[in-house]
């Protein structure tokens, strides 16, 4: 899968750009706040419809203008020219021409695994930022999860509506924890399959770039101890007494291990870094052997951060989604593009919300 054309108008800092793009490694170079990172975003959100930068659409609207529009050329199983026009009083997304009125229905259309600064966070944040990297996988990967995620959590808003109540209408809140059981255990039974399978592939993927011999290990650990409905039915009398629901998958969490110590609380900052990269391999690992083809890989300045050891543990991933007629855009500065690369790269000048191309 590639992305062969990009189309902007008022995104960030890009007023206009028209792009083309073939498979292959891409090379972003630029100075600070000229853009770079607002293309790896303008990719990802054409395949996510949401930055990697955690802010919402308004905010990626270029400064004085009331909309933006993202546009692009996917070519993977089928050819899909996506539309995607936004402002705070209209949104607009279709492929081929054809409009897309759910979520559901659009994600697949582009693939993209990004690798910036954030990532950090998947071992030092709170567990609904780990929640959130499973749940992305399996909207990408799971037909129906979005879906299923969406009836729960309506279900969980209303329920919790209701505890706010003196008197909580005790009927509707049994029929809305009906809903939530229904749905919470098929997203339980997901997210464990998902671990399962990822987790010998976080396991592999850091001991190739970790500096020496360390086990990396993930689990699984649902809120959810026994049959949900019966641990619902336990806890409702504390749920009464603190107005909100105290059990199901939106407290779930994903345990990170190094040796078997908590990465976030005992390991170093390189092992941590080391730890979120082997999460983002794995991933890719993942959606590749899914779908029989890499996604787009997006690195946004992270071989700056890392030592000679763990970069060229990376690189093999980088290699392979290239040598597979895949697309990888980095971002650099002229200073520290990683030369392990091949010779074979497009490069490209990013200056001022402008993109050209370096021969």
């Amino acid at each position: 899968m590639h992305l062969a054309k990009l189309k902007l108008r008022d995104f960030r800092n890009i007023r206009r750009l028209d792009i083309a793009f073939e498979s292959g490694f891409h090379v972003l170079l630029g100075l600070n706040a000229q853009g770079k990172t607002n293309l790896l975003e303008a990719v990802y959100l054409l395949a996510t419809l949401r930055s990697f930068r955690g802010v919402g659409n308004a905010q990626i609207i270029r400064h004085g203008q009331k909309a933006f529009f993202a546009g692009g050329l996917s070519l993977g199983e089928t050819e899909s020219d996506i539309c995607y026009y936004w402002s705070s009083a209209q949104r607009k997304l279709s492929v081929n021409e054809k409009p897309m009125r759910r979520v559901a229905d659009y994600l697949g259309t582009l693939r993209t695994v990004v690798f910036c600064a954030e990532d950090a966070l998947l071992v030092i944040g709170p567990a609904k930022t780990r929640r959130r990297f499973l749940d992305l996988l399996l909207t990408q990967t799971l037909p129906g999860y979005l879906e299923r995620m969406h009836r729960y959590t309506e279900a969980l808003r209303s329920r919790n509506a209701l505890f706010k109540h003196d008197t909580p209408d005790l009927e509707l809140l049994d029929s809305f924890t009906q809903e939530m059981v229904v749905n919470g255990e098929k997203i339980i039974a997901a997210r464990r399959n998902l671990v399962k399978e990822l987790s010998p592939l976080v396991r592999l993927n850091y001991r190739k770039i970790a500096d020496k011999p360390e086990d990396a290990s993930i689990a699984y650990a649902p809120n959810v101890r026994e049959d949900f409905a019966v641990d619902l039915a336990k806890s409702k009398v504390r749920e009464l007494r603190y107005r909100t629901t105290l059990i199901g998958p939106h407290r779930d969490e994903l345990t990170l291990n190094i040796d078997g110590q908590s990465a976030a609380q005992f390991a170093s900052e390189g092992q941590k870094r080391t730890f979120a990269i082997a999460l983002k391999m794995a991933q890719a690992d993942f959606l590749g052997g899914i779908h029989g083809s890499p996604p787009i890989l997006l690195i946004d300045d992270v071989m700056g951060e890392l030592d000679v050891g763990r970069r060229a543990g990376l690189m093999p991933l980088i290699s392979r989604t290239g040598q597979a007629l895949g697309q990888v855009f980095m971002t650099c500065t002229e200073e520290n593009w990683p030369g392990e690369l091949s010779g074979n790269l497009h490069r490209w000048q990013v200056k001022q919300g402008s993109l050209k191309r370096v021969s």
